[in-house]
């Protein structure tokens, strides 16, 4: 009775093992997020000059707290800027750069740049994925849509107004270069004060 008893347990222990481990039908792991508490944006005049920053921080997310806005200075008339974005996750030590994730992930991710106010600017984006995709005959090719990372700027007259700088998640591409048609989710977005003198 004593080894039916014995036996009966080790059984029940071997099953609870077996249901504890690991195993290929276990669950896909959730590819979450990134965090980003920092955005900086630097604009450096083609041909040399001062750079000029243009930085969002908001090191408690969702908190209470406003992020704090931070312009170096004012933009010069007819001059074109080389531009380039930042993404920090500042709650990590030392500070996460988040622009290796959206690097890696180029497909799904695109920055969208949005002059508004009368700031008399055009921007072009200056960088694309490079990731390869296959068509309905298996034929891989490269897509060429924009990411975002780096961009021009180009100003004419002095004026004042905003730029606003948002980062899609999964957005649909190709799109039309606005966020309405490109949808995804919003990662991050800032509005930024300008100045053209």
């Amino acid at each position: 009775m004593k080894t039916i008893k014995f036996l009966s347990m080790a059984i029940l222990a071997g099953s609870f093992l077996a249901s504890c481990s690991s195993d290929d039908n276990s669950p896909e792991e959730i590819n979450e997020e990134e965090t980003i508490t920092t955005m900086t944006v630097t604009l450096t005049p083609d041909g040399g000059g001062t750079a000029i920053e243009l930085q969002s921080r908001d090191l408690d997310g969702d908190g209470p707290n406003a992020p704090e806005i931070t312009i170096s200075g004012n933009l010069a008339e007819n001059t074109t800027y080389n531009g380039s974005v930042v993404l920090l996750n500042e709650t990590e030590t030392p500070a996460e750069e988040v622009n290796e994730e959206i690097e890696g992930e180029a497909a799904e991710h695109q920055f969208f740049y949005v002059v508004a106010g009368g700031l008399n600017a055009t921007m072009e984006y200056a960088d694309e994925e490079s990731d390869y995709v296959s068509d309905e005959t298996g034929t891989n090719f490269t897509t060429n849509n924009p990411v975002g990372i780096t961009f021009t700027l180009t100003t004419t007259d002095a004026s004042s107004g905003t730029l606003t700088v948002t980062l899609r998640h999964e957005p649909k591409k190709p799109n039309d270069g606005t966020l309405a048609d490109a949808g995804g989710e919003t990662d991050i977005t800032q509005t930024f004060n300008l100045t053209i003198e």
